[in-house]
Formats: structure tokens, sequence, C-alpha cells
């Protein structure tokens, strides 16, 4: 970030007051306002905080009308098609790719470190069996600063790197076993010889009384879902992240913090949504009506999975998304799953339909995410955990950017008051 030579002159009352403008390494200038309540007594109003950057950052970059996504400057289609998830998790964590040797000794260090404390079982076990997953993910990662003590000291640089290995390896095992808790099956232990997405998938779906075997493309399916979900800038889960952290809590408190926020409809339950959406629908001869309602302003039916709201153009994310949605329903078939036949023909219709091509409404990355998981055997409800899964090496690296950054300080935002002023008690017998 560079000052640049321009700058703002604000005028309030006849009183005014220059304001710096940076200029970053792309996109728009930012408008510096720190000092402005202190020289002219005066806040900004950004419900959303929309409009306002709440840091400086050089891990992910979007540029929403050109529908681009970038982890540290590498566009996410590259990666999603030429890398894998491991290797994406070293680059956000350090900034560059690794080499052979760098990205060996940091899958066998994630590997090794996916099993979970003995005693967490126990955890589990102390929730419903219909709990949802996700308040099992929320109460078990916040529960892991009571097991992993030798990493919970924020000012340690080893024990900040510690507890970054230990959240995205032991992820995938909390995940997996809040699956098999709320489905009722024994917990499937992690596995050394399998790599990241594919033990998922073994600790999801095999039992003992069986051999399970992987198939290579629905591995590869979910490392994509993984890679394109690993991190996105500054949105709401991570805001909560740095928000949590600029308190000094522990990483794990912190992450916890981030799947609670993802938890919510609007942010990470968008690809349930879509699912239940098209469980809505219920059959290809009703698609007509409901495009025809997605139309209708005075409907408040809207699309799921389709169009994305910092995305103007496309999501760059979805091209490599539908090509694996494509070889998933390929090898498993739609036949016996009405949810996939409306969502194939949904997306043909959507994509032929001129008002959408209009409104650039395209299929996003949570509709095809969501075909892979329903085509994979996942209920809806572990949509959000593996959402949850995949973005904990985005929390992970935006809080350890955050701690290293000298302008950290604890997050205040300011108000618009529009209550009473100060008025007077009235006793009781006289109200």
């Amino acid at each position: 970030m560079t000052e640049t030579q321009k700058t703002a002159t604000l005028t309030i009352d006849g009183e005014s007051y220059e304001l710096p403008i940076y200029s970053p390494s792309a996109g728009p200038d930012v408008l510096d306002i720190r000092k402005l309540y202190g020289t002219a007594g005066v806040f900004t109003y950004d419900p959303g905080f929309t409009s306002t950057a709440s840091c400086d950052s050089t891990i992910t970059f979007i540029d929403g009308g050109k529908g681009e996504l970038l982890h540290r400057g590498y566009p996410i289609d590259q990666l999603a098609e030429k890398s894998h998830y491991l290797e994406v998790c070293y680059l956000l964590l350090n900034g560059e790719l690794p080499s052979a040797a760098e990205l060996e000794e940091f899958e066998n260090i994630v590997t090794r470190h996916t099993m979970i404390h003995d005693q967490m079982h126990y955890l589990f076990r102390g929730f419903r069996r219909d709990a949802h997953p996700m308040a099992i993910m929320v109460g078990v990662v916040g529960a892991m600063s009571a097991f992993y003590h030798d990493s919970t000291d924020i000012t340690d640089p080893r024990q900040r790197e510690i507890a970054a290995f230990r959240l995205i390896a032991k992820m995938p095992t909390i995940a997996a076993a809040a699956y098999k808790y709320s489905i009722g099956q024994p917990f499937v232990h992690p596995r050394n010889d399998l790599d990241y997405a594919s033990n998922f998938l073994h600790m999801c779906f095999s039992v003992p009384a069986e051999e399970y075997q992987i198939n290579p493309i629905l591995a590869r399916a979910m490392d994509r879902i993984f890679t394109l979900h690993a991190d996105h800038e500054q949105n709401a889960s991570t805001s909560t992240v740095r928000l949590a952290s600029s308190s000094g809590a522990n990483p794990f408190a912190c992450v916890a913090a981030g799947i609670a926020c993802l938890w919510g409809p609007a942010h990470g339950g968008a690809n349930q949504a879509c699912l239940e959406m098209l469980g809505e629908i219920g059959s290809v001869d009703r698609i007509p009506e409901f495009i025809a309602r997605a139309k209708d302003k005075n409907d408040p039916f809207r699309l799921m999975g389709f169009g994305h709201r910092v995305y103007k153009n496309f999501d760059p994310r979805a091209k490599v998304m539908k090509q694996s949605a494509d070889e998933v329903l390929e090898l498993l078939g739609v036949e016996n799953n009405p949810k996939l036949q409306v969502a194939k023909a949904l997306e043909e219709a959507a994509i032929n339909d001129p008002y959408f091509a209009e409104k650039k409404l395209f299929p996003n990355v949570d509709f095809y995410s969501g075909i892979i998981l329903e085509a994979m055997g996942f209920p809806t409800s572990m949509f959000t955990p593996i959402f949850a899964l995949s973005r904990t090496v985005g929390w992970v690296s935006q809080w350890k950017e955050m701690l290293n950054d000298p302008q950290n300080k604890i997050g205040r935002p300011r108000q618009l008051y529009l209550g009473e002023t100060e008025r007077d008690y009235t006793d009781i017998e006289n109200r």
C-alpha cells in the first residue's frame, strides 16, 4: 500500500480536512479515515462494512467485475486445475508455492497430525444424536484449546505454527466424526497412507465390516471443493475470525467463531439452500414454473445457486466446479436421484434463458458443489461443515497475518445512535 499524491478534502461547517488516499497493488484506491474522528469529530456510516477496508492483506484478491479470484497472485482456476488442496494451503500460509521438498515435508506434517486427542471423543457423545454437525463442530473446535495447551500462546511464533498445522490437519477428522456420530456409526480413524481428500472420504464412508474403495474421481472432486473454498478475502466468517483474534483470543476460539458465522444460511449455507430449493422444485416438469417465478419481481422466490453478491459477471470457481460435477454425475449417474435430475435440467434451462444471461445470473460454486456432495451421498447437513473444513486454511492464514500486522488493534466498530437521549429514572410507583 502506497500513499498517492492525491488527497480528498472533506468540508464540514466550513472547516476543511485533508484525507490521504492510498493505492493497493490491485483494486480501487482507499481513502484513509483513521484520523477523521480525532480531527473532525465525525464517524463514517457503512452498514455491513461493504465500502470499508478493515485491514491490509497480501493473501487473496477478488475483482467481482472481472470475475477474478487470486490467491497470492495465482488465479483460482489455475490452482484448481494444476495444483491440489495442501499445496494451496502451503501457498496461502507462506506466500509462495513450495518446492517439491517443501511440499513433501508440509504434507507429511499435516498427515501425521490428523488424529485427535482420544478424550475428545467423549465430547461428541455429549451431544444428542440429532445435533446438527455444525453445532458439534463449533463446540469441538472451541474445546481444542482445552486439549492442546502448547499451542494457545499467540505471542509465540512456534505455537502459532503448531496451532495452524493442528487446525488444518484435524478439521477433516472432526467433521467426519460429527457426521459419523449423527448417523450412529462408529468413528473411523485417519490413515497416513491416504491423501487429504481421500482420507476425509474414508473417514466419512468406510465401516469396519467391509473394505472401502476410494474412487479417484470422487477424491479429485472433493479436493477441488476444498481448494475452491480455501479463502475468499474478508468475507463474514473471515472477518469474524479477525475480530475475535483482535482481542487476543486463542486460535481455536477464533476459528470456532468463524465456524459459527459460517453456519448462517446467507454465508456457508448457500449450497444447502440450493439443494433444498431443488427438493422444493421436485421434478423436471416444474422447472418452467419456477423459472417464471424467478423472473417475477413480485414473487419472493429466488433461484438459489445462481449469481453472486461479489462476482457481478461470473464466479471463476464455477467453471472448474462444473467440470467436477459433470465427472461425478457421469460416474454415479442421476437416474435414481430426482434432485440431481432437476439440477441438470435447471442448469440447462437457466443458461439458455436470455433473462438470466442479461442479469448475469449464472450457476455459481454453491450450485455445483451442492450437486457433487449430494451425488457423493452427503446429507445437506454436512455441506456447511465441509465448507468450514475447506475454509480453515483461509481463516488460519488471515489470523497469522493479522497477528504479524504492526497496525493490529482490537476491533471496535462505531454506531449511528438513534435511541433516546439522556432522561431521568422514574420510580416504579410513578410510572
